[in-house]
């Protein structure tokens, strides 16, 4: 029986993968010549539309800096970063839930003590964000490598400005208790950089580019399960519409609204000031699930 041709020719991409059937490479790369195929045939793209969507990813690449990562917010856009953390970080009910790393990470943030002062003088709310790292038993983690980074009022992020200079991005230690606190202002919703590639893709979609207004956490200790994961603030406009799909309705948390004498030692506002306060639940590594 002579086969479709267009049926052929996947057939023949994946006999030419057969050295390495068996193996993990082979695996990707079977599963992507199949699925890869069978959208194509699905969607039946015009010359012109293939070439469009190769320009769209040319463009995507060239939009990647070392300070912006146009490939991450494609993928965070498109819902795959959240999918792949899910399949990669199952806290069960024990543990804290994560979400996506976003774009804007830095590896090598400014190392402060707690209690730090991180606002870089930022117009707004002061912020102050009190956790506390346990393990499912309840006994608090020390030593706990905490990593914090949100956007400003204008709704950008320190590495979208020129100057190098590092605001509302930390790194500290959770202490003997397990604690840590810092002093930041209270976030505002934002959206993601949409002057590029992505951006228009999402026009194209009939979407917004809206991030609900959230802080990012990281915890690293050789001895936990790293965790990302977000604190999203109660009642924001875009909960339900997270541009970036990152929202879980077990990190949404309310703000107190404080006195400036309820200000701990240390740092004092001078005026009213919201608080934070959260427990992170950290699993350990190699945790086996129930």
């Amino acid at each position: 029986m002579v086969e479709e041709p267009m049926t052929a020719i996947t057939n023949e991409v994946l006999r030419r993968l057969s050295g390495v059937s068996g193996t993990r490479a082979g695996t990707i790369s079977e599963a992507l010549v199949r699925h890869l195929h069978a959208f194509i045939l699905e969607v039946r793209p015009s010359t012109v539309e293939w070439e469009q969507a190769i320009r769209f990813l040319t463009e995507v690449g060239a939009r990647c800096t070392p300070e912006r990562q146009e490939f991450i917010l494609l993928s965070d856009t498109l819902g795959v970063s959240t999918l792949v953390d899910a399949m990669n970080y199952t806290p069960g009910e024990e543990g804290t839930e994560s979400t996506v790393l976003g774009p804007f990470y830095l590896s090598d943030p400014p190392v402060v003590a707690n209690g730090a002062v991180i606002d870089g003088g930022c117009l707004g709310t002061p912020l102050l964000v009190e956790g506390t790292l346990t393990d499912v038993e309840g006994h608090p983690l020390s030593g706990v490598q905490v990593d914090t980074w949100q956007a400003d009022g204008d709704g950008f992020y320190d590495v979208q400005h020129d100057g190098g200079v590092r605001y509302l991005r930390a790194r500290l230690e959770s202490d003997a208790n397990g604690n840590f606190r810092f002093w930041s202002i209270v976030p505002s919703p934002y959206p993601i950089p949409d002057d590029g590639p992505v951006g228009a893709m999402l026009r194209e979609q009939g979407r917004h580019p809206y991030r609900p207004a959230h802080v990012h956490f990281r915890f690293a200790h050789p001895n936990i399960a790293t965790l990302v994961t977000h604190i999203f603030l109660a009642g924001d406009p875009y909960l339900d519409s997270d541009a970036v799909f990152g929202v879980k309705d077990s990190l949404i948390e309310e703000l107190d609204s404080c006195s400036p004498e309820e200000a701990p030692e240390g740092h004092q506002p001078g005026r009213t000031f919201a608080r934070l306060r959260r427990t992170f639940v950290l699993i350990p590594a190699g945790y086996e699930l129930a």
